[in-house]
């Protein structure tokens, strides 16, 4: 996949959207944990967003992390390799919008974010069992941070051999 693919439309019968956004969790005496924003009508996702004009995914994704929570790239730690994606449509007015959401995984030692209101009613911190069922609605979501954890758990494996 292009990372600098525009938004422009398939055909005159629907259209593509391009976003892009972190997995972000941090660690603490309970275990890891994963940050779920809230944009009401219990909807959980992660930190995501459109990207801009010849903005490439990972540019896009830190730049939605730091609008939408008040992480700054410098409070990430982007983990490696890391990268998946969902794709889905949904419908806006007549046309059926194709959506692909690019994400990558980062830690940050931050347990307090500056959430955008403009976009979202609250945050929180969860446990993988409790964030999937925040994200229980849509399963490509709980797919991906499935996924995430596990390559967490891997690659904290691969330290301990070391």
């Amino acid at each position: 996949m292009n990372n600098q693919k525009d938004n422009k439309g398939i055909n005159e019968k629907g259209g593509k959207v391009i976003s892009a956004g972190m997995i972000v969790f941090r660690n603490d005496e309970e275990g890891r944990k994963f940050l779920l924003l809230y944009h009401g009508r219990d909807y959980w996702n992660f930190p995501k967003g459109k990207l801009e004009s010849e903005e490439k995914s990972r540019a896009a994704a830190l730049r939605e992390v730091e609008e939408e929570t008040g992480l700054k790239e410098t409070e990430l730690k982007i983990c490696g390799n890391f990268r998946t994606h969902e794709k889905f449509y949904y419908r806006s007015g007549k046309k059926n919008i194709l959506k692909i959401v690019i994400l990558f995984l980062a830690e940050t030692k931050k347990s307090q974010i500056v959430l955008s209101v403009k976009e979202h009613e609250g945050y929180g911190w969860f446990k993988l069992s409790e964030a999937k069922k925040m994200l229980s609605k849509h399963k490509d979501s709980v797919k991906i941070i499935e996924r995430a954890n596990r390559y967490l758990s891997n690659q904290q494996r691969k330290e301990k051999k070391k």
